[in-house]
């Protein structure tokens, strides 16, 4: 299978290789560019945990001087992939949820204690799911701080759009509403919608495959992992023949 992977940069490597590995075609075509803040702004508190809900955030942190009078606390992550960047960024206790904001506020409310200190919340400038409001509803008290800004693709690279355009690309592989938003966007802009539709859209939960429906209504072809991680989406892909 050919298959476009959007992915920003610095995480669709890994993902390539993977598929590649087990025999697939890859286009990159990143959907978002991560940017760092130029000045990240830390309140002077003891925060009891720093919850991180992107591999983004933690690399947001790593080399900053904010890092150092944080990385006493526990960092509670959303997945493997930013619970391996926090510890590259130096947070000794990380505790793992079970892939999505869901997950990482459930994780939050079943270890900590609203009463043991505030929380530092590691966010882009984009959000989704409100994780602050949620935990602020079950007595924490959170602070966010901005540490990135995820900047959305203007086109899809040349050969990306001539795959599909020749109906060569098999499926897509999206991991956010956000980035099933912009593909939609960007293949309509590009007038290849209806061959949009030929594809197999792999998405890492059903939050992502509802985002799609609302953009692309009409027949869009939807596979959703069972769980919001990189080993449920890559089960739902056919083995190369």
């Amino acid at each position: 299978m050919r298959l476009v992977v959007t992915r920003p940069e610095g995480d669709a490597e890994a993902l390539a290789r993977r598929l590649e590995a087990a025999g697939h075609a890859v286009l990159l075509a990143p959907l978002l560019s991560i940017r760092p803040v130029d000045e990240l702004e830390v309140p002077g508190r003891d925060y009891q945990a720093v919850l991180i809900t992107s591999a983004n955030g933690a690399r947001a942190l790593a080399g900053r001087a904010e890092l150092a009078r944080l990385q006493g606390a526990t960092a509670i992550v959303v997945g493997p992939a930013s619970a391996e960047a926090a510890a590259r960024a130096g947070f000794g206790r990380i505790e793992q949820a079970d892939g999505d904001v869901h997950a990482l506020v459930r994780s939050t409310v079943a270890l900590l204690r609203p009463g043991d200190g505030p929380l530092l919340y590691v966010s882009g400038a984009v959000t989704a799911g409100d994780l602050a409001a949620k935990l602020q509803a079950s007595g924490f008290e959170v602070d966010r701080v901005v540490a990135y800004e995820a900047r959305p693709a203007e086109a899809l690279p040349a050969q990306c759009l001539a795959a599909i355009a020749a109906g060569d690309a098999d499926g897509v592989v999206l991991y956010s509403p956000r980035s099933a938003r912009i593909w939609a966007a960007l293949v309509a802009e590009a007038g290849l919608a209806a061959a949009a539709l030929q594809m197999v859209h792999y998405c890492l939960s059903e939050n992502v495959a509802g985002a799609l429906r609302e953009e692309l209504r009409d027949g869009v072809a939807v596979e959703v992992a069972r769980r919001p991680d990189d080993a449920a989406l890559l089960e739902l892909i056919p083995a190369a023949a």
